[in-house]
């Protein structure tokens, strides 16, 4: 999905005020919040990392919207260097901050998503944590990842974003949404939630409001996994899918990892062919 020029500034300026100074990544992101999705994502960094090395004797990973670096920390716990952006300033800050006295990363203040593809770099592994479903055209910004800044033989792990809605059956996406609510209903701001949810059930989209535009595809259609699939499948040797169920909330994140369907999903592509 491509925007025009005025939404994609939009967009830009509503992460920015989104993830501002002093925003908590952990609170309305599970796979930060629960220790089995994050031991899930970190296994399966430090997994492609530790295949690069024993390859190549050295991984360098590009982090796509790194926020407070919780997975570039794993990534140089498992031996790599890491070249992370962010297009909050605050989180750029906290970034710039965090790794000042850290050799092997380098902080890259993104504004405008285009901030990889002006330098010739290439990476063994690219890294898009949580990150696909705030992108309009998710599958263009792919596209033009593995093409331009992968290695050959290289790797793409994306995790943490919700699998394709209409592909969901209607009970599936009604337990997803409310188990949402429910933590939802804890943090306060129940009446502007509910305005909000009449809105996107009627399909209408603010081009102004960051409601509709940081989470952009969660309050739309959700990622179409098979459509990355087969993006990846044409680029890649092995393209590995993970799907699962994730919540914000601890009790409902226990109950539904044994007992809900998948509503999350993650993609592991190895040994890219450019």
């Amino acid at each position: 999905m491509a925007v025009n020029g005025g939404q994609r500034n939009a967009i830009e300026r509503s992460q920015d005020v989104a993830h501002g100074e002093g925003h908590d990544y952990v609170v309305g992101s599970p796979h930060l919040r629960h220790i089995s999705l994050r031991k899930r994502i970190d296994e399966r960094i430090a997994g492609v990392v530790a295949e690069v090395l024993q390859r190549r004797g050295e991984c360098a990973v590009l982090e796509i919207g790194a926020g407070h670096g919780s997975f570039t920390d794993t990534v140089l716990t498992a031996g790599g260097t890491a070249t992370v952006t962010e297009m909050s300033k605050a989180s750029f800050e906290y970034l710039t901050d965090k790794f000042r006295n850290a050799p092997g990363v380098r902080v890259v203040y993104d504004t405008d998503g285009d901030a990889p593809f002006r330098e010739a770099a290439k990476y063994d592994v690219i890294l898009l944590i949580s990150v696909l479903h705030h992108i309009p055209d998710y599958l263009g910004v792919v596209t033009r990842l593995c093409d331009n800044l992968l290695r050959r033989g290289g790797t793409v792990v994306t995790f943490q974003d919700p699998v394709w809605y209409p592909r969901q059956k209607r009970w599936e996406r009604a337990l997803s949404w409310g188990s949402y609510f429910v933590w939802r209903a804890t943090q306060g701001e129940i009446r502007r939630g509910l305005a909000t949810r009449w809105r996107r059930l009627r399909g209408v989209y603010s081009d102004t409001e960051s409601s509709d535009l940081v989470e952009y595809h969660v309050v739309r259609q959700g990622l179409d996994d098979l459509a990355l699939v087969e993006l990846f499948r044409a680029r890649f040797t092995e393209v590995e899918v993970d799907r699962y169920f994730s919540t914000q909330s601890p009790q409902l994140q226990s109950l539904g990892e044994r007992f809900a369907p998948a509503n999350t999903f993650g993609i592991t592509a190895r040994g890219s062919r450019s």
